[in-house]
């Protein structure tokens, strides 16, 4: 699943007293973007089965099976119009960091709901598969801008108490979107007229709206406003956010706070992306390639196939409804995210990474065994291979979909940490984009085609025997650690005895003047865990 949260802000509020009310709104609401990612992401993957998109945008089949649809769409037309998505969202997510610089992150995404409205409408509009396509990229536009300006609004407006929960939402809302779209599909695929896939496209309308109404109303990042000179309306941005008077001590301090990492970061300079590649004693090298290859992994454990082109697939599996089907895994999408969050901080991240692979392995190596040796006309056998593809999505959810963010999020030393971030979700709408655009190729049946179908499970089995040797090698457990401790793991040991480590710096309280001395890394001073 494309696109989780990066949160790499500070946070604010440390200084005052917790307000609940304030976090509960914040988390709340700035998570409901997540809303509008998951849905547009998910919603294409029934329309693609629907019989009055195939007859408008495909071509009629001259004699087609009994039972089957009138008529399909090339699997090329297949491949662009779902890849196109990915396009537009890499774009977005590069503009998103001057985006949020020259007007703000609070107005950013007001802009961002606009652009994503305008690709809504093309769609909606749309009878011809140019006009479509075109929507197709500023949604995806406005999809990559939300991706990365939500998660930089939340975590540097959201209080620190609460920065764990406001990103966890985030992601678990976006799985929200995507069960939406699959009943908001099924609930319309039935119609024999063109309704039946522009009330799913146009839905997304309300949540624009109420996206961008509510972010109207909601406080501006201080962190920006401290950048751009506004020390008054910062210190009222802060006081709505924390719930204290704009003249109580506490706001004053956070400011000083603020102004305090700012300083810093100019201190130590702009680093440029080579500076990503260039290894020393905190192993920037390794991280860097860490994150690019993580997000690259998660990409590759097959997932999209499900969530782009699931109803397709179950379609030919001739067991019940597909749209039914759809629906039932994004449930378990879910469901299965909320033990992800809960584990997070008490397995740690490297064991559940490791336990999802293995898990992912087996499932999909059974559904594609299942899938060559049963017939379709075998409805138990089906209706198994329906139940594993469940649980694979299950230990994906649980998993590889918001841990492999949450690593991204807090192995990068401070002063490569936005680069080497944007490296990190580049390389995942990449891999997006590659694999939404080869899938109907490998998976379709036609000429030229690889026509594997169910076959294809071979290749995400064996993806994810990567996933667990790639973690088992690379990725170091980072639970309990705050960020300067991470610095100093990747510096005294290597992922494999990164668990015993670990113990031993919780155990005797090591932090970087412990390590290092006086000469300790200026990039790594926030005592704030991972």
């Amino acid at each position: 699943m494309p696109g989780g949260p990066v949160a790499a802000g500070d946070g604010i509020g440390s200084n005052a007293p917790k307000s609940k009310w304030a976090g509960i709104l914040m988390t709340g609401f700035a998570a409901f973007g997540g809303i509008l990612f998951g849905y547009d992401t998910g919603t294409i993957s029934g329309i693609l089965a629907m019989n009055d998109w195939l007859c408008t945008f495909g071509f009629v089949i001259t004699n087609p099976a009994p039972g089957g649809a009138p008529c399909a769409i090339s699997t090329s037309h297949t491949s662009l119009v779902v890849s196109m998505l990915s396009v537009g969202t890499v774009f977005g997510a590069l503009a998103s960091a001057p985006v949020a610089d020259l007007i703000g992150r609070r107005m950013g995404i007001i802009v961002t709901c606009l652009v994503f409205s305008v690709g809504v409408a093309m769609q909606t509009a749309a009878t011809a598969l140019p006009l479509f396509v075109v929507g197709r990229v500023f949604a995806g536009f406005g999809v990559g801008l939300v991706s990365c300006l939500i998660p930089m609004y939340q975590s540097e407006c959201s209080p620190k108490w609460i920065r764990g929960a406001v990103v966890s939402c985030y992601q678990f809302t976006i799985t929200i979107g995507i069960l939406l779209a699959a009943v908001i599909n099924n609930a319309t695929q039935a119609r024999n007229n063109h309704s039946s896939y522009r009330i799913p496209i146009s839905v997304q309308f309300i949540w624009a709206v109420i996206l961008a109404g509510g972010m109207f109303f909601l406080p501006e990042s201080p962190r920006y406003l401290i950048k751009r000179g506004r020390d008054a309306d910062a210190a009222a941005a802060l006081s709505r956010l924390t719930g204290v008077d704009p003249t109580h001590p506490s706001i004053e301090l956070d400011l000083d706070e603020i102004r305090l990492n700012l300083k810093h970061e100019e201190e130590i300079g702009q680093a440029t992306y080579a500076d990503c590649f260039r290894d020393g004693g905190n192993r920037i090298l390794l991280r860097t390639l860490t994150g690019i290859f993580l997000q690259g992994w998660q990409q590759l454990t097959g997932i999209n196939f499900i969530f782009y082109y699931g109803t397709t697939f179950f379609k030919n599996s001739h067991v019940g409804n597909p749209f039914l089907q759809s629906v039932a895994t994004s449930v378990v999408n879910v469901g299965m995210t909320l033990p992800g969050i809960y584990f997070v901080d008490r397995v740690g991240r490297r064991n559940l990474l490791l336990i999802g692979a293995a898990g992912m392995m087996v499932c999909e190596y059974i559904v594609a065994i299942a899938g060559v040796t049963i017939s379709v006309d075998n409805i138990v056998g089906q209706k198994v291979l329906i139940a594993f593809v469940c649980i694979y999505i299950g230990f994906f959810a649980a998993t590889w979909g918001p841990i492999a963010w949450v690593v991204t999020g807090e192995i990068f030393p401070r002063k490569v940490r936005a680069k080497a971030m944007s490296l990190s979700v580049a390389s995942n709408w990449f891999w997006n984009w590659l694999l939404a655009f080869v899938t109907p190729y490998l998976v379709l049946p036609g000429k030229g085609n690889a026509d594997l179908g169910a076959k294809v499970f071979f290749i995400w089995g064996s993806t994810c025997l990567g996933c667990l040797v790639f973690t088992y090698f690379c990725i170091p457990e980072t639970k309990g650690l705050a960020l300067e401790q991470i610095d100093i793991l990747y510096a005294n040991a290597t992922p494999r005895n990164s668990v015993a480590y670990r113990n031993k710096m919780i155990a005797e309280d090591l932090h970087g003047a412990a390590v290092y001395g006086k000469n300790s890394n200026n990039d790594t001073t926030s005592e704030e865990k991972a």
